[in-house]
Order: structure tokens, then sequence, then C-alpha cells
């Protein structure tokens, strides 16, 4: 009889910190102790909270073990597992009473700051089931949104359940979905359902996670929108450098296809849908919905010219829908709870949740799903933790190069849709990047820049060319050549691109350039005007100096100096040559007397 369940998170980011180590010691520990029949292993996707794993809870108690190693692994076994006593070194969900003792709590992850505010729906099943079990994903009334569509609604009635819900598209720009489906159930002929998980955003991890942590939940949505537009085929559009994830995918198409819930005459009801996988070669522009659809055509990945749009005429020339992976994921639990449910949480215009991958200076790195509206103070401050080593806030980057960046001024500002165009950014697919004082933001904007002109296809001008002479401007002005004239070109340059780029990746190219020259000018100008970049990045700008009256001639940075542009005497004052010094920093580093300092 089984006791206890031991649930290990199985995710990319536990995965790379050695769970599957511990899924190993912990299997052989149990088995030394006679306990394999009691205690149940469950591999399971993200948990959410990367910063801390690998991840172990222990239920019935519900206690999170975080950063568990090998070596934790027999005294979990012989304190938790055989005598009831939790190891409390390990628990991240405790609380601490007035006198300073830590006591864990067992009771509810929503406890914590890092749970407490968030709202759980395209995330649901991460960290609590099994992925390669589809029957611990039915236990948790997986397809019977399915069933209920099959067999008690209409096509029509699918679709206005989403309209209702107010469900927007959490891959770009927010389109609404039900509108999507509308489209193209009104189309004739051969269609086809696709899906977007080919998440190229630098600092981006949402789609991964749910397709590591929930793949059945994407897999009944695509057979919900092949009923509901009439489609009996479905494409999912994954990315080669997931491999947990198309794994995952893989055995989970497998379970679905045996347990007759893709194919032919599915829960005996006559619809027919069956999905296949598509391997992305990690190209960016394939994240843009023709270039996707004509790279799983076999073709060269470039966007067409839009309209006709997709739903009109997309893969092979015929109507079809595409949402990513998050969209997906929501629909399932919109199906079965109702619309009035999906639309009571969010704003407006902007309804649900958004599931986000917060990374950056942050102190809690890991994913988080909110309701449209949570403001960005709740996210860093609450759910973030806030910013590591004292450091200020500076700036968040929302929507990956694609978006911008969101001053500390605006802080207080809802996350939403609308809200985030007003002010620049845009939602995109959710990657949220955290800055302090330390970041230099010419040097981000040159960071996204730099991106997008690797990965433009190279099919419209704007884009080929227009980004690389952007990029020309800004390498100028951080090696201290620039003049204030290019600040007038970086905005003419941007607009055109905007205005003339064949799709909506160079259409939303220039926008780290123009939200950083709209809130961060003063940088660009200081820059330019003074030759000093004031976050001490851009190193063109930089010099290295030692304090005589701190130095103590311990001669380590002349030691540690890989180009010997340090010299002087023992116990007496050093000197670096600036002709010779590579700015890498090393000597600074070293320095024990904090004598040597930047400008």
């Amino acid at each position: 009889m089984i006791r206890s369940h031991v649930l290990i998170c199985g995710g990319t980011g536990c995965t790379s910190s050695g769970s599957a180590a511990l899924e190993k010691a912990l299997a052989a520990e149990l088995a030394a102790n006679n306990l394999s029949e009691e205690i149940k292993i469950v591999q399971t996707g993200c948990f959410g909270l990367c910063a801390l794993g690998p991840i172990m809870i222990v239920y019935p108690e519900g206690t999170f073990y975080s950063r568990v190693t090998t070596e934790d692994i027999p005294e979990i076994v012989s304190e938790h597992l055989l005598k009831g006593r939790i190891v409390d070194r390990l628990v991240y969900n405790k609380n601490d009473d007035a006198e300073g003792e830590a006591h864990a709590v067992h009771t509810s992850l929503s406890d914590t700051d890092f749970y407490k505010k968030q709202k759980r729906v395209a995330l649901r099943n991460c960290g609590v089931i099994n992925p390669e079990n589809i029957d611990e994903y039915i236990a948790r009334d997986g397809y019977f949104a399915l069933a209920k569509v099959l067999t008690e609604m209409s096509r029509e009635d699918v679709v206005q359940t989403l309209l209702d819900s107010g469900l927007r598209g959490r891959g770009g720009a927010g389109f609404p979905t039900g509108q999507k489906w509308k489209f193209a159930m009104n189309g004739e002929g051969q269609k086809y359902v696709c899906c977007n998980a080919d998440e190229g955003d630098p600092g981006a991890f949402m789609d991964r996670s749910v397709l590591e942590g929930d793949p059945h939940a994407v897999l009944e949505a695509m057979a919900i929108a092949g009923y509901a537009i009439g489609a009996d085929q479905g494409y999912i559009y994954v990315r080669a450098e997931y491999p947990i994830a198309v794994h995952r995918l893989e055995i989970a198409l497998q379970q679905a296809r045996e347990y007759g819930l893709l194919g032919d005459n599915i829960l005996d009801t006559g619809f027919q849908f069956d999905i296949q996988l598509r391997l992305g070669a990690g190209a960016f522009v394939c994240g843009e919905e023709t270039a996707l659809m004509t790279s799983i055509e076999g073709k060269r990945g470039e966007p067409r010219p839009r309209p006709p749009f997709p739903a009109v005429k997309g893969l092979f020339q015929r109507p079809t829908i595409l949402n990513n992976v998050e969209t997906y994921a929501n629909i399932p639990q919109i199906i079965l709870n109702g619309p009035e449910w999906f639309a009571s949480m969010g704003t407006e215009k902007s309804k649900g949740t958004k599931v986000f991958a917060l990374g950056g200076k942050i102190t809690n790195t890991g994913l988080v799903e909110v309701p449209m509206g949570t403001t960005l103070r709740e996210i860093i401050e609450e759910i973030g933790g806030g910013i590591p080593n004292g450091k200020k806030f500076k700036a968040a980057q929302t929507g990956g190069p694609s978006g911008g960046c969101i001053p500390a001024s605006l802080i207080d500002t809802p996350i939403d849709y609308d809200n985030l165009l007003e002010i620049g950014s845009m939602m995109g697919s959710g990657g949220l990047i955290v800055m302090d004082e330390d970041t230099c933001m010419v040097d981000l904007a040159k960071f996204f820049l730099e991106f997008t002109v690797d990965e433009s296809c190279g099919k419209c001008a704007p884009c080929r060319i227009g980004t690389v002479r952007m990029l020309e401007i800004l390498n100028k002005i951080t090696e201290g050549n620039g003049e204030m004239e290019d600040l007038d070109k970086l905005e003419e340059l941007a607009n055109y691109i905007k205005s003339a780029s064949l799709c909506g990746l160079g259409q939303t190219a220039p926008n780290p350039v123009l939200s950083t020259l709209r809130y961060f000018r003063d940088e660009y100008e200081a820059h330019i005007k003074e030759k000093r970049c004031p976050a001490g990045v851009c190193k063109k700008l930089l010099s290295y100096n030692i304090d005589p009256d701190k130095c103590k001639g311990c001669t380590l940075c002349a030691r540690v100096c890989p180009v010997g542009a340090i010299s002087g005497a023992v116990k007496t004052p050093h000197a670096i040559d600036p002709e010779k010094c590579i700015k890498c920093g090393a000597c600074m580093e070293k320095c024990k007397f904090g004598a040597i300092y930047k400008k």
C-alpha cells in the first residue's frame, strides 16, 4: 500500500541541476530500506521555482524540499520517510516564529510568497502529475472537455464559448482566439490545426514547461479545435532544442492513440483527428505564423504577405488555425468550467491569466502564472522576491526582441495587453527579464538588436538592411564615437522598419531601441556627450584605475592581469597602463582592499 508520494521535478531546469540523479538515488535508498512498496516516486514537470532546484515535494504532508542533492537522500529517507521527522534545513515552505525558530508548513504552497498570488490555469498540472502517464492526466479531468464538446456541443457552441471567455492568443499580439477559430470554421474543404511551440525569445521557457509538464492538455485542446473548425489533422511545430518536451509529446501522442483519444472514431462519435510533430531547427523567424507553416510544408521558413491570413489560406494553402502552447493549455478548462469562469479573471479587455518566465536580476527566477492586471511590482517584489544583493530595480523587458523596456517609474503598471502597448512594450509570449542598476540600457538594446539581425530571414529589405544599419549606429554609440544626430537617425530607421517590414518580427524589431530611447534617453546622451557609460558596462568607455591611498602593493592584481598592464613594486602603489589594459576586470575582482575602481 502506498503511504507517501515523492514528487521530483523533471523539467529542464531541475534536470540540468541533477534531478534525474536524485530520482535514481532515492529509488536505491528506498529499496535498501524496504520502502519501495510504500513510497512512490513521481517524476513531474516544472514546479515553477527554478531558482531553488532540484525540487522534491513529499505528500501527503506537502513538504517542499529545495536544492536537494544526492547526499541529502539518505537523511530524507531515514528521517522523513521512515521516522516522520521533517528535514528542516532543506525545507522551502516555512515561516519563522517570534523567537526565530523555523517550522515547516505542511499545508499548502499557496502560503508562500512565491505561490500565494499565482493562479495556475495553464500550469494547473505542471508539478502535480507524471506527464508520461495519461491515467494521471485523466484523473485530473483530462479529456473530459473533449468528451463534452463531442457529445454535448455543436461546432458553433465551442467557438462561441471561446468568444464569450475573452481568451486572447498568448503568443504575440493577443488576437481573440474565438474570432480566429470562427474565421477558419467558416472556410471550406480540408483544414488544419497547428500549434506553435517554437519558443525562440531569449529568456522564455513558458511553452517548453507546459509541454514537459502537461502535454496532454495541448493534444486535447487541438482535438477540440479540430472539431470546432472541421479539421482532421493537426501539427505541433516544436524546436529540436527541447528534447524533453519532444520526448514527452511523443509518449503522449502514442498513449492518446492507444486510448482512442486521437485517430479514427474518437469516443465512438465518428470524429477523427490526429496530430503529427514537426521539429524546427531553431530559426527565430519560424515563430512567425506564416513562416512556421512554410517550414511545416518542407520549405525554407520565410514569412508570406498577409492577407490572405492563415484562417483563410494557411498550411498547404488551406484554412488553418495556429495558436501557441499556452493558449491551447487554457482551452480544456474553459470548456469544463465555462466562459464566465475564465472571464471572471483578469481585466476588462485581457481575460484570464498569463504565464511569465521570470529571469534576469531577480531572486526567484522561474515560471509564474498570475491573473491579467497583476502589477509589475507584485511580480517583481512579492512573487520574484525582489532584486538580489541590495541593488535597485531599473527596468523590465517584456516580449523579448519584439518587446520593450518598462522603467522603474512604471512599476505599478497592471500587466495586460493594452497597458503594455500603451507604454511601448508588448506581452509577446511572456518572457519577463528584470534588470538592476548595473544594466546599461544602450547595451541591452544592442543585445536584442544583435539577436534580431542574426535571426532575420532576409526576405524583406527593411528588416534585412534596416536592422543592420541600426546596429551599426548602436555600436558607434557604445564605442564612444556617437553623435547626437545618431539618435534621430535611430528613430527614423526604427519607424521605417516598423511600417515597411513584411512580418510581425521585423515590424517589432526596433521596439527595444525605441523604448530605451523613450525612457532612458539620458543614458544615450551620456554615451555620446560625455563618452561615459553610466552603468559601467560598455568597455570602450571604461577605464580601470588604482587608488594609491588604498593600494597595499600586494601584487595580486599584477599577477592576475592577463596582458601585463599593471606595474609596481612590492608594498608600493601599483598603476594600470590604459594602453595595454583590455578591461577584463580580473584585477578589480581579485583586489582585497577595494583599491581598483572603474569609471
